[in-house]
């Protein structure tokens, strides 16, 4: 066990396309829930020396100075004497020299920051507070404390959105110099602001000559295609999210946070009042060997990489092919089989549900 997730659900203003746990912040609920999650930590945590932990969220960048020291203090629980990747999201708006400096000494050492756009029409309608010049500011901030393992979140394939409008935001981002970058295609969920009010889909062709757009355009800045929504510069991958791609376990601490341990799922509640008074999981799923060969695929298929067949045969003891039919979607080029690897070509990716429900059928 090598990875820790923990998550911060407390949100300075909710985003109206957000389906993840949060809650508007409050300080009262902020110092109980800190409380309750650390003994969620000590309870389960096993002493293993971490190499990544992320915090996510919510918004961890909602949280005070004084309410962040008390976060970093309880992480301490983990012994980070071998931690390669420290990460922290954080909102361009609620993000300052005094918490980018904390973060810096605290030994945070990449971050994660939801831009989602650079258009200020884009962000109205998904309910973010800042702009364009805030996003250039905070950036170079983050550059000066000496923190230069940046992502950026965007989300693209927003309703009226046109072609020449995502071209200006990944135009900005470039511009930036960031090394590492998350797209998006906006998925209106259930129960957010824009499900409520009716917000309609894109147009199907429109959003695959986005995703082949941001494709393109990274490629040729040199910025690898590692993940369906992932692009790295050299030595830039998120070591963290490789953890869940490559089906490996980790630790997940918090409101509605996740956990891989041995071979059971656990999923914590998204419910305030259960987990503050100790009731932290909701579902227990003990996986069967097959399961965990179908996770093992599904998870791996997201990576351009695919899945290795000697690291499957390894885990497993059993081929790939012994095991899934997959001549048909090899037939179809769906699936390619080079290099020892399975994986999905990339011209491809944009459909790679389709192609993982066919694979799990």
């Amino acid at each position: 066990m090598k990875a820790v997730y923990i998550h911060i659900p407390f949100c300075s203003s909710i985003c109206n396309y957000c389906d993840f746990s949060k809650m508007y912040y409050d300080k009262k609920m902020v110092n109980k829930y800190l409380e309750t999650l650390e003994k969620e930590i000590i309870t389960t945590y096993k002493k293993e020396k971490i190499k990544t932990i992320y915090i996510g969220g919510g918004t961890p960048s909602s949280l005070d100075l004084d309410e962040l020291k008390k976060l970093f203090k309880i992480l301490d629980i983990f012994d980070k004497s071998e931690i390669e990747e420290y990460t922290i999201e954080c909102n361009i708006d609620n993000t300052n020299l005094e918490k980018l400096l904390l973060f810096k000494e605290k030994g945070i050492n990449r971050i994660s920051f939801g831009v989602q756009s650079f258009n200020d029409e884009t962000l109205k309608i998904l309910g973010r507070k800042h702009n364009e010049k805030m996003i250039k500011d905070t950036i170079s901030l983050t550059k000066k404390v000496g923190i230069n393992n940046i992502n950026i979140d965007l989300i693209y394939g927003i309703k009226n959105q046109t072609l020449d409008d995502l071209k200006k935001d990944v135009e900005k981002f470039l511009k930036l110099d960031v090394p590492h970058i998350s797209l998006y295609s906006l998925i209106i969920e259930p129960h957010t602001k824009l499900y409520i009010n009716n917000f309609q889909s894109i147009d199907e062709d429109i959003n695959a000559n986005m995703y082949n757009y941001i494709n393109k355009t990274l490629k040729e800045n040199n910025y690898n295609h590692y993940e369906i929504s992932n692009y790295a510069k050299e030595g830039y991958k998120s070591k963290h999210n490789l953890v869940y791609w490559n089906n490996m376990q980790y630790y997940g601490f918090g409101l509605g946070a996740s956990s891989y341990v041995g071979n059971v799922r656990y999923d914590n509640t998204r419910s305030l009042t259960s987990y503050l008074k100790g009731n932290y999981i909701l579902n227990k799923n003990v996986l069967t060997e097959r399961e965990t060969m179908e996770n093992e695929m599904i998870l791996g298929l997201r990576l351009t990489s695919g899945v290795n067949k000697k690291g499957f045969y390894k885990k497993y003891n059993k081929q790939v092919e012994d095991v899934f039919d997959i001549k048909e979607l090899l037939s179809k080029k769906l699936l390619i089989d080079k290099n020892d690897h399975y994986f999905i070509p990339e011209d491809k990716l944009f459909i790679s549900n389709s192609i993982l429900i066919e694979f799990l059928e």
